[in-house]
């Protein structure tokens, strides 16, 4: 029973992982049935996105320098895994928010899923462009900069594509909140800025006030 069960999981898993297929070549009738007919799983978009960040960190060691220069020196793993995952959660957040107060009807899950699922063709062309970097001069670098910039803008394509089907709203309302939603990012910056300026004055306040302490005793 509980192999059936394992069995029937990860065909589950499979057919979601190719579906991200479907979504990128059709993406209107893809994102629809990736929640509405529960096409996609969690766990496929969490396959993406950790094959987005893997693909990102790789790129610093294997890119031919023609292209990519790194100073390791300067270089923080986390911080640059963090400069995808973390605008990305705040866009998730930032479009749930906005589109649940007006009428949106995709959920915060929903939302995750089908970001996760727009960044397909960020792995799928530049894990092949990586180890093509290594095999062309500097004179093809032009064909190399403009098949990477091709990965990024059909991300963004399907971005739009996937928030117009989650939450089931026109061409016009639906750019519309995606400008909304960066506006919405900014903002939730400036609410963590503030919260950590806050908890670090506090900090510092009880920091200065036991030393206060100390010293009279």
């Amino acid at each position: 029973m509980i192999n059936a069960l394992n069995k029937d999981n990860f065909h589950k898993y499979v057919d979601s992982m190719r579906f991200a297929l479907y979504c990128i070549t059709h993406p209107l009738d893809g994102f629809w049935d990736l929640t509405h007919e529960k096409r996609g799983t969690y766990a496929a978009a969490n396959t993406i996105l950790f094959l987005t960040l893997l693909i990102r960190v790789m790129k610093l060691r294997y890119t031919s320098f023609i292209f990519m220069t790194v100073y390791w020196e300067g270089i923080n793993i986390f911080l640059y895994i963090a400069s995808v995952a973390f605008p990305l959660a705040m866009f998730v957040v930032g479009n749930w928010g906005l589109t649940t107060l007006f009428d949106g009807k995709g959920r915060l899950g929903q939302v995750y899923m089908a970001s996760c699922y727009a960044l397909t063709p960020y792995p799928l062309i530049q894990f092949p462009l990586m180890i093509f970097s290594n095999f062309v001069t500097v004179d093809e670098a032009e064909f190399y900069m403009v098949v990477s910039a091709l990965s990024l803008l059909w991300a963004a394509m399907l971005f739009i594509a996937a928030m117009g089907q989650i939450h089931e709203f026109g061409l016009a309302k639906n750019l519309l909140f995606m400008v909304a939603s960066l506006f919405a990012m900014l903002v939730i910056v400036f609410i963590l800025l503030l919260f950590f300026s806050m908890i670090s004055q506090g900090v510092a306040y009880f920091i200065s006030m036991g030393k206060e302490i100390m010293f009279r005793l």
